[in-house]
């Protein structure tokens, strides 16, 4: 419904369904890819990798990667994993709200403690991912978010769960999906050749797209029908999966060299300084910076919102997120022909502008009960789609002008920044929602994102048509 640019993010993109849709938006956007997810447009903003210095790896396959059986065995875990998240994304707000009847500020606190990791380890991991193999990185993190939401349905078998148990949690599947995102945005030039990178990356993240499109609607008639916990056993099997496909993956990423480390700290520096070196990241990272700081907020109610200021079944809620993902369908199938008419440059303010707007639909459903459905559909629909193309673009561009050794770094610093004030924002919610109820505090997220896009309406995109390649970009 909300969607976050972050990315994305995050943790948790959009390419194209087909393989010739990926040719086509590679085409359109010479090398792309891009990440995100849906929680506030915020989830959407990263990727990683100089395409042009990759080195192809040596036994994968020429033409399409539907040969590939690597990298299909990859993705098999992958597609099976995102539609499993789906399920807990729903499942337990859904089991705080309705389950342990947690108020507006323990929301709050649950929202942040799932994305606090991003502010907390964010830099410092990116330094440790470029010293480690991202693949081990990524087995790792599956195995540790399977096994922290496996207590959940246990204790609340047992009649002992607790707000502090979904904290805990949350915070420790927000550390091991900060790991795993950023070894994941950074792993594909590992399993392909250069020219396979924008089929990879569109096929992984319209997979996304389709697990957002039935994964809200199949969890939320689970929850229904059974409870919010028997819904999370669900996710914990997917993790599983994704936890066996990778250890049947293989990849050609190179041993790190120790004698090339430097100290952590100038590490980290040296990703920082890349992104803010260029004018025109900092203007990206400001818009989707402030976008998901005010979509945070917004997003971290919106349970209590759909559940009890409008009375919704958490069924209609799961069909409502459902619906609004096949906004990203057409989105990421729309971006090669929107590129190629109104240009990649120019395609970023355009898209800021949609993602500013969505959100004021979200207090006026409240304001037209008898319309709230489609009302919130429509917005899930256009934010999705917006979310999308802008991903899409400036990913693409960041993929394209950033040296490989430094894509950890790069995926960790904006992270860092722009998933950094998510917990934040989700805190915030709390607080105003206390103070001043739901509905003020949506209006009061819908006015701020309003002014997230400013940073890249107002910037150079509507005077190029292209965003600049790596000589040309500015970067240090």
């Amino acid at each position: 419904m909300s969607q976050s640019l972050d990315p994305d993010a995050a943790p948790s993109g959009a390419a194209t369904a087909s393989g010739t849709r990926d040719e086509a938006l590679a085409e359109a956007r010479a090398e792309s890819a891009f990440a995100g997810s849906r929680g506030s447009v915020d989830d959407a903003v990263e990727a990683d990798q100089a395409l042009s210095a990759a080195t192809p790896p040596a036994d994968s396959p020429r033409g399409s990667l539907w040969r590939d059986r690597n990298f299909l065995t990859l993705w098999s875990g992958q597609a099976l994993s995102q539609f499993g998240a789906q399920f807990t994304e729903l499942a337990i707000p859904v089991l705080a709200v309705l389950v342990l009847n947690a108020t507006e500020f323990e929301v709050g606190v649950l929202t942040a403690a799932g994305v606090a990791a991003f502010l907390v380890v964010g830099l410092p991991a990116g330094a440790w991912i470029d010293r480690m193999r991202k693949r081990h990185v990524m087995i790792w993190a599956d195995a540790v978010r399977a096994l922290a939401l496996a207590t959940l349905p246990v204790l609340w078998m047992f009649g002992m769960l607790q707000m502090w148990h979904l904290y805990v949690v949350a915070l420790v599947v927000g550390i091991a999906t900060v790991f795993f995102d950023v070894s994941y945005q950074s792993i594909i030039p590992s399993l392909v050749r250069p020219g396979q990178i924008g089929e990879a990356n569109g096929k992984l993240e319209s997979t996304q797209q389709l697990a957002g499109l039935t994964g809200p609607a199949v969890g939320g008639w689970v929850i229904s029908a059974f409870a919010a916990p028997l819904a999370i056993i669900a996710t914990v099997f997917t993790y599983i999966a994704s936890f066996i496909a990778l250890l049947l993956t293989r990849d050609h990423e190179p041993p790190h060299d120790r004698a090339d480390r430097r100290p952590i700290m100038h590490e980290i520096g040296e990703g920082l300084r890349w992104v803010f070196g260029n004018p025109l990241l900092r203007r990206i990272v400001g818009t989707t910076g402030v976008s998901n700081f005010f979509n945070t907020i917004s997003f971290t109610l919106l349970p209590i919102f759909l559940l009890r200021e409008l009375g919704l079944s958490p069924a209609s809620m799961g069909v409502i997120f459902s619906l609004g993902a096949v906004g990203g369908l057409v989105g990421a199938a729309a971006t090669p022909r929107i590129v190629a008419r109104i240009g990649e440059a120019r395609a970023i303010p355009v898209a800021a502008i949609g993602f500013s707007i969505t959100p004021i639909f979200l207090p006026v459903a409240a304001m037209m009960p008898a319309f709230a459905f489609p009302l919130l559909v429509v917005q899930g629909f256009l934010a999705s789609f917006t979310v999308l193309l802008y991903n899409i673009t400036q990913v693409t561009f960041r993929q394209r002008i950033t040296p490989p050794r430094l894509l950890g770094r790069m995926n960790a610093s904006i992270r860092f920044c722009v998933w950094g004030v998510m917990p934040i924002g989700a805190l915030l919610a709390g607080v105003l929602g206390t103070w001043y109820g739901v509905l003020a505090t949506m209006w009061i997220a819908a006015i701020g994102q309003l002014l997230s896009g400013l940073f890249v309406v107002t910037g150079p995109f509507w005077k190029m048509r292209e965003l600049p390649d790596a000589a040309a970009s500015g970067a240090p």
